[in-house]
């Protein structure tokens, strides 16, 4: 409901003549605000505005500018607002685009669980090997959670290496190491959770795999997937699938069982 304009503000506003130039003073005994040293004359609000009587007065006894009286609307009355339920901020998506983001934000993951679920979509061969692109071909004779290890390290082969990129949240735009091992593992629900360089090295069983081999110590870690290293130390801003083996000294190797 609108509020009703109720009351004005009267502002009695004086001018010195002497203040305009150099060497004015203040009365020591002026009140503040009050240059003449004479009172002001009071105001008197009513519920319909200003006393006008007390407005004469005022300019009657000074020499001074007339008072001017400024319309105030609205003032004195209790603000009465709507209930909040029904005021939309300017701009604010309503419930049904709400909805239907959260509808589609849905579908999108339950895609992309979908997709790291299956090896369907996964590329096969003869044998494992590295496309120009940076993905990699799993071998078609492997088992169905190698090949979706090597599907899901797809997704990620070629985003830019970023520290501590996967630990937060699966989907990353860069990740570390350990966080390109972990989300590749996780792919095959090898790896309910991520897990840092350390973490890896009581992962699994003792020794290397058949399939997968991971090689972890405190600072870096890296695993072997068909015989193909998934590594983000050497790739040089290029895919994390590489063909070179690397020195493993000092690292705990450990493997899947059965992989």
């Amino acid at each position: 409901m609108t509020a009703r304009p109720v009351a004005a503000l009267a502002a009695l506003m004086f001018g010195i003549a002497a203040v305009a130039g150099c060497g004015s003073t203040e009365k020591k005994d002026s009140p503040p605000g009050n240059l003449s040293g004479q009172a002001a004359e009071e105001v008197v609000l009513t519920a319909d505005g200003v006393d006008p009587k007390a407005v004469r007065r005022a300019n009657s006894k000074l020499d001074r500018p007339k008072a001017h009286v400024v319309e105030v609307r609205g003032a004195g009355q209790t603000a009465t607002y709507g209930n909040d339920d029904d005021y939309v901020s300017p701009g604010a998506p309503s419930d049904d685009e709400v909805r239907a983001e959260l509808r589609e934000g849905r579908a999108k993951l339950a895609r992309f669980k979908q997709l790291l679920d299956t090896s369907a979509y996964a590329l096969t061969g003869p044998r494992a090997k590295i496309l120009p692109n940076g993905t990699a071909v799993a071998p078609a004779n492997a088992p169905e959670s190698v090949k979706q290890v090597i599907q899901a390290g797809n997704a990620i082969a070629n985003l830019p290496y970023k520290w501590g990129g996967g630990h937060g949240v699966w989907r990353d735009n860069g990740y570390d190491c350990s966080g390109s091992v972990s989300f590749a593992l996780a792919g095959a629900g090898l790896l309910d959770s991520p897990r840092t360089s350390g973490g890896f090295m009581n992962y699994g069983a003792p020794g290397p795999g058949k399939w997968i081999t991971i090689y972890a110590d405190p600072g870096h870690m890296y695993m072997v997937v068909a015989g193909l290293r998934f590594d983000t130390s050497g790739a040089n801003g290029g895919t994390r699938w590489q063909a070179e083996p690397r020195g493993m000294a000092g690292l705990q190797v450990r493997h899947i069982p059965g992989l």
